[in-house]
């Protein structure tokens, strides 16, 4: 996912064998694309990928850093949209310090805003120690104290 997935997404997917597919802001790939928006802690943005880029049945793994879970939620509902099957989501780093708010309880505000709209439902838990966001594992792999 824009920006900072494009760091570390391209040499995971070529660790692990799988291509890369850039997820983006508004109006930044060319050609046709779909897109997803989404609410934020300040209004709304979009994320837009490729049409064809991924495939029904086709297997994803997001990366990104974590601030909210907002941009994740978004980026899975896009792919799940044209039938991936979202099997984790990799964050390189937590934001603590946005707003002064834990992130846990930061992913746990975004879970209930999206079941308010209705996104998700109560079977997307947030279980402590190995995360979970709509339902599929979320791994941490730099967190700050």
């Amino acid at each position: 996912i824009e920006a900072r997935g494009f760091i570390f997404g391209p040499p995971i997917a070529l660790a692990i064998g799988a291509k890369f597919v850039p997820l983006r802001k508004p109006k930044k790939l060319p050609g046709k694309v779909i897109s997803e928006e989404y609410i934020l802690e300040y209004g709304r943005d979009c994320l837009e990928m490729h049409v064809g880029a991924v495939e029904a049945g086709e297997r994803a793994l997001v990366v990104d850093l974590i601030a909210t879970g907002g941009t994740l939620c978004a980026a899975m509902n896009l792919l799940e949209r044209v039938g991936a099957e979202v099997v984790e989501c990799a964050c390189v780093i937590e934001l603590p310090d946005l707003k002064k708010i834990e992130p846990l309880v930061k992913i746990y505000s975004q879970l209930v805003s999206n079941m308010r709209l209705g996104l998700a439902d109560e079977d997307d838990i947030l279980v402590l120690g190995r995360e979970r966001l709509n339902g599929k594992p979320l791994y941490v792999l730099v967190e700050s104290h």
